[in-house]
């Protein structure tokens, strides 16, 4: 993923449900008006204080539509504090008490799932039916931690020794952060918050300066679904609020998600200050197709995998690796045509297959790149630099791209580039198109397309990335098995979601009980043995 997990370039809760909040901002441009955000502390809206802000801006028009404040040291520091006072109180919520409050958020979420989905289009860029993905698969972690009472269960040894007795209690760790990106401003806070508060934590998420007003709607869910006041916070920020955090002395645990580099800083950052800590980066996730895959499904999983949420996302496929010469000049003819056929449109127009980039910056970015593959020497089949959409020319708006004969040592199969642009990398036989995601720097996702089960099998067990789809485009696990990349895809041992996440998000207290029997000991001067 892009940036920093963020782009850092540079009133109190109502009793009654909130309605239309993604109508009401989608015309914030229109209207003229620029919304001024907020921070969400200790259960209601806060505004900044620091004096420093950063304007949101509407993809679909490039107007500024809000105005994002970013939180000074002191400002982390009273949210951190506070949160830390909240968690020692949930703490001693009982595991299905606190499961209950997720039920709850649960049915919130579902019943405001068209506005959020609004809300969340009109600052990212995705289609509203994208942005319902979106919001979908992190409620789907929710549920997966409201079976929290079972999950905190520890081990139990009767009989260990003589009269001994040996179990084990996950407890919380206390507060726990999350940093999360632009491209996914519901799913990756959930999948960050959600395990962290089922376990007892309470939590501070700083998500995103380009598209925060969804947190900010989830915090307030939080609490009218029951969450007390101060377990989950929201402060907005940039890199002077991501460091505060990082070096907090009652923060306990971190979570990331942006590029490789960043999330490289952070993890050793926030280790180096004694916390727990799980970082995902950047990827450049591969689809192998081999000469007996039925080449149409390979080429509607493509265009679906490489250009969806115009390629803003750590799992899109941007290498396509067709094995022998035959299946290559098959594939790229279906391709050419299908990708000059893509329809791009607003957020807001339900039959596009693709909106705008987040903001000005990313569209640039993916025009250098584009420039960059043609200098490569890379052969660019469909060009989306040209593209303008009526009636939106000032929005964020590239076409799709499709290059041909990308080799591995050109820039743009090597760095991500993070839009709507898949290369075509011509293996010859099948070690070949192996070797290419097991030796690349990203070890995020992979996939392989083919009709023969041992060949796919054999691919899964060999290939050097941490998620394989076969026959399945983008391989990110369902919320209860674990989603973590390899290589510098990936910093830290436990993975997000499923299993590790209580893992993570707890640490393991072994008690060895024995009750004297009343009968005179002699002290032992050896160490102890189970007999």
């Amino acid at each position: 993923m892009l940036h920093w997990g963020n782009d850092w370039n540079t009133k109190s809760l109502a009793s009654k449900r909130i309605a239309g909040v993604g109508d009401r901002c989608e015309g914030r441009v229109r209207s003229g008006m620029t919304t001024e955000l907020e921070h969400f502390i200790d259960g209601k809206r806060v505004a900044g204080t620091s004096g420093n802000h950063d304007d949101v801006f509407d993809p679909n028009t490039g107007g500024v539509q809000a105005r994002v404040p970013l939180a000074s040291s002191g400002e982390v520091d009273a949210a951190v504090r506070g949160a830390a006072e909240a968690q020692r109180e949930w703490a001693n919520w009982n595991p299905q008490r606190r499961a209950r409050v997720l039920m709850r958020f649960l049915e919130l979420c579902r019943e405001e799932m068209d506005s959020l989905a609004r809300l969340l289009a009109s600052e990212h860029g995705k289609t509203v039916p994208d942005a319902k993905g979106d919001v979908q698969r992190g409620l789907e972690v929710v549920e997966f931690a409201t079976g929290i009472p079972h999950l905190l269960k520890g081990e139990y040894t009767e009989g260990a020794g003589a009269g001994i007795d040996v179990y084990s209690m996950r407890q919380p760790l206390g507060v726990a952060v999350g940093i999360t990106p632009f491209n996914f401003p519901a799913m990756i806070p959930l999948w960050k918050a959600a395990p962290a508060i089922a376990c007892g934590n309470s939590f501070v998420l700083k998500p995103s300066e380009r598209d925060p007003s969804v947190p900010l709607r989830l915090a307030e869910l939080f609490v009218e679904a029951g969450l007390p006041p101060g377990v989950f916070n929201v402060v907005n920020g940039d890199k002077t609020a991501v460091d505060a955090l990082l070096t907090h002395q009652d923060v306990a645990a971190v979570g990331f998600v942006g590029s490789s580099d960043i999330a490289e800083y952070i993890h050793s950052t926030a280790t180096a200050h004694g916390k727990r800590a799980q970082c995902f980066g950047g990827a450049k996730n591969h689809m192998i197709i081999m000469p007996d895959a039925d080449l149409d499904q390979a080429v509607e999983a493509l265009v679906g995998a490489g250009y969806g949420s115009a390629g803003e996302r750590c799992m899109a496929i941007s290498v396509a690796v067709p094995v022998g010469q035959p299946t290559a000049e098959a594939l790229v003819e279906k391709l050419t045509e299908r990708v000059n056929g893509l329809r791009i449109g607003t957020s807001f127009d339900d039959s596009a297959d693709f909106g705008p980039l987040v903001t000005a910056a990313a569209k640039q970015r993916v025009d250098d790149y584009i420039g960059i593959g043609v200098e490569e020497g890379a052969d660019l089949l469909v060009d989306g630099r040209g593209f303008r959409m009526p009636e939106h020319e000032n929005g964020f708006f590239t076409g799709a791209s499709l290059f041909d004969n990308v080799t591995s040592d050109m820039r743009i199969y090597n760095e991500e580039i993070f839009g709507p642009v898949l290369s075509v990398v011509r293996a010859a036989v099948y070690e070949e198109a192996l070797r290419l995601p097991s030796q690349h720097q990203y070890g995020n996702g992979v996939a392989i397309f083919t009709r023969d089960g041992d060949a796919a099998r054999e691919f899964a067990g060999r290939v050097d990335t941490g998620m394989v789809g076969i026959n399945v485009p983008i391989p990110v696990p369902i919320a209860y098995h674990t989603f973590g990349g390899w290589k510098r895809s990936g910093f830290g041992d436990l993975n997000q979601h499923g299993p590790d996440s209580i893992r993570f998000y707890t640490r393991t207290k072994t008690v060895t009980s024995r009750w004297p029997s009343g009968r005179k000991e002699e002290a032992s001067f050896t160490i102890p043995t189970m007999h």
